[in-house]
């Protein structure tokens, strides 16, 4: 039985799910929190989905015997291609990446949806059934966001290379009336400052992160494992890959010391 000073596991194919760690730990404070880089096999969007459910189920197994009492799976690919699999075979509870389509087609004025993302995220269940239950009637622009990751995961989320490939993905999409643009990629976050100078005041930005923490916290209260305590919280963070992004990623929103272990799987 999972005790309420267990931590909770977060992983993604890189750096990406950082975006979402960080609103786990800003609205969980008392919990310990233990993170995956999978950098040596990212990124997961081109992979098959019997290769990404192989490498989500080797970080499972990982968190399971670091006793974590839930596992985020902070990846849109990995949720898309994995979760119902991993639902279906662990007895712990996942908390996925769901399609941020529900917000944006309550938003917008013009009836036109951007949806930034992986080409794995398209293809996920998820995404079609929410496209299908919340989207009816809407126009939706959807844009595989190739090379973005990559370009995160090697630390250049600020460069010139960066901002050539934002316009390139978003423009149109303004050139078509969207008013909401959706990332659908926990690496994409790490962009905004780009995307949003691309975007000025044309169109609203929906970043899914807030509501995945918000679904761990309200997961963690209704199966009584919620950490009250704020007696000694930890954060551990593993990759398997080259870390360079990720110190420097954490050295912008961590603010104690922190070690990247290097994981062997």
């Amino acid at each position: 039985m999972a005790s309420s000073f267990d931590p909770v596991g977060v992983f993604d194919s890189g750096v990406g799910g950082l975006s979402v760690w960080k609103e786990i730990v800003k609205i969980l404070p008392n919990e310990s929190v233990i993170y995956y880089a999978d950098s040596k096999n990212c990124p997961y969007g081109s992979k098959t989905k019997d290769e990404v459910i192989a490498l989500s189920e080797n970080i499972v197994d990982f968190f399971l015997h670091q006793n974590c009492k839930l596992i985020v799976v902070a990846c849109n690919t990995a949720t898309a291609a994995a979760i119902d699999y991993l639902r279906d075979n662990y007895p712990i509870h996942f908390v996925g990446m769901e399609p941020a389509v529900k917000p944006a087609a309550l938003s917008t004025k013009t009836d036109n949806i951007g949806i930034l993302a992986t080409q794995g995220t398209f293809q996920g269940r998820l995404f079609r059934e929410t496209s299908r239950k919340w989207a009816d009637g809407k126009k939706m622009m959807i844009q595989a966001g190739e090379g973005l990751v990559e370009i995160v995961e090697q630390g250049k989320a600020e460069s010139p290379e960066a901002e050539a490939l934002l316009e390139k993905y978003i423009i149109p999409m303004l050139d078509k009336d969207v008013d909401q643009i959706v990332l659908g990629c926990t690496h994409y976050p790490f962009l905004l400052p780009l995307i949003k100078k691309i975007i000025g005041n044309r169109a609203t930005v929906i970043d899914p992160s807030p509501a995945v923490a918000k679904r761990t916290f309200d997961l963690l209260a209704l199966q009584k494992i919620l950490n009250e305590s704020n007696k000694n919280p930890y954060y551990k963070f593993y990759s398997n890959g080259p870390a360079p992004a990720m110190k420097k990623i954490l050295a912008g929103i961590i603010s104690s010391d922190f070690e990247i272990v290097q994981a062997d799987k």
